[in-house]
């Protein structure tokens, strides 16, 4: 992979690190030596691009504030991780995105999970067309106070970068999930248009009702973009558009673990920390265990998506009278997760097999035994037919 002229080693103050701690354990690109990325199954990357954040420029010094943290935290046995330092700024932010995608495109195609830390979350764009020589259409989760939908000019910005992903002509876009959304942050006709594509729509309320309903939905996801400012703002002040409510620090280090033990997810991106509004580095701190949590969930994937029916699964089916379906639902006896099968066109077998199992929840199970019809399989039927 020649990746390594895009970047230059992280701004971070030389300590002595305990042999417990990430610090002494990661590959990390230093002055005279770029990190060996044969068989590292983890690499983070640090994108400083500010120039198309509304609101919130000093979020290109978040990388290596998070950094300061994170190598202080413990080890996650057995997981190989790299930190090929920050990759440097375009001239334009069309040249930084294409960089982006350029360096994730390679690193997938390694089967390397990137963790980018922006930088302002336009940059999930960028991460996005990264799939593009995969093929495969892809399912994005984003976590975020309000629908980054806005076209306020001619060029993408961070409120408006889901606009340019869902017109992309790549088609690549299956489903996206906003998630964590405040409704007096939303014009709710922004909301109907997701739902009118069969998107998926969740509010902080209920999402902090019940966080385990989160696990299915970033089990789904390909790509994961957080935005920091979808935390609450006594959790995480560092950004310029924190605000009061939002989601607790547990619940998007909860999260983070759901996703990484995702055997689909491949990509996430943590963006819009400001060192400039951050107190005390809380944020910074914050975002630091976000990933370690993300690879404490790593490390424990079981690898149980049901691509065949087997000894390791259960399976029941649901009759639903009106509208006539039936619903076909997986358990892994290896974890106790659940799937939904969602029949598709024959014709179209290699764009969508890998979307008709649809992750969901016991819940789910329960709603269609009650004769309901789940509208995660409802919206991924409408998708897919």
């Amino acid at each position: 992979m020649e990746i390594k002229s895009y970047f230059i080693p992280a701004e971070t103050e030389v300590q002595d690190y305990e042999q417990y701690q990430w610090g002494s354990s990661i590959r990390r690109f230093t002055e005279s030596n770029f990190p060996d990325l044969d068989n590292v199954q983890i690499v983070i990357l640090g994108v400083g691009e500010s120039r198309n954040a509304n609101y919130n420029k000093g979020c290109s010094d978040g990388p290596n504030a998070v950094r300061e943290y994170l190598y202080k935290l413990s080890t996650v046995t057995g997981i190989r991780i790299a930190d090929i330092g920050n990759l440097v700024p375009g001239h334009t932010p069309q040249d930084t995105y294409s960089a982006v995608e350029y360096v994730c495109s390679e690193l997938l195609e390694n089967n390397i999970i990137p963790i980018i830390i922006g930088g302002s979350q336009d940059l999930t764009f960028a991460n996005y067309l990264a799939y593009q020589k995969q093929h495969k259409t892809v399912n994005l989760v984003c976590i975020d106070r309000k629908v980054d939908l806005v076209v306020k000019g001619e060029s993408m910005d961070s409120d408006s970068y889901l606009s340019s992903i869902i017109g992309h002509p790549s088609g690549l876009l299956f489903n996206m999930s906003l998630v964590a959304y405040q409704s007096h942050f939303i014009n709710m006709e922004e909301i109907e248009t997701l739902q009118r594509m069969y998107f998926d729509v969740y509010r902080l309320g209920h999402i902090q009702t019940k966080i385990e309903e989160a696990e299915p939905v970033v089990r789904s996801a390909d790509i994961l973009s957080i935005d920091i400012s979808a935390i609450r703002q006594s959790d995480a002040p560092g950004c310029a558009n924190t605000t009061p409510n939002g989601l607790y620090g547990e619940e998007a280090c909860q999260i983070m673990r759901y996703a990484g033990m995702s055997d689909k997810l491949s990509s996430v991106g943590i963006y819009e920390l400001n060192p400039e509004f951050d107190n005390r580095g809380q944020t910074a701190h914050l975002a630091a265990q976000m990933i370690w949590y993300f690879v404490e969930g790593f490390a424990n994937r079981k690898n149980d998506f049901p691509v065949v029916a087997g000894k390791d699964y259960m399976k029941y089916i649901v009759a639903i009278k009106a509208p006539e379906h039936e619903i076909v639902f997986y358990k892994s006896l290896k974890t106790d997760r659940w799937w939904m099968e969602v029949p598709f066109k024959v014709d179209d077998k290699s764009k969508f097999e890998r979307h008709h199992l649809v992750p969901c929840s016991y819940d789910d199970y329960l709603l269609a035994c009650a004769e309901e019809m789940p509208d995660r399989w409802w919206q991924a039927y409408q998708k897919l037919n």
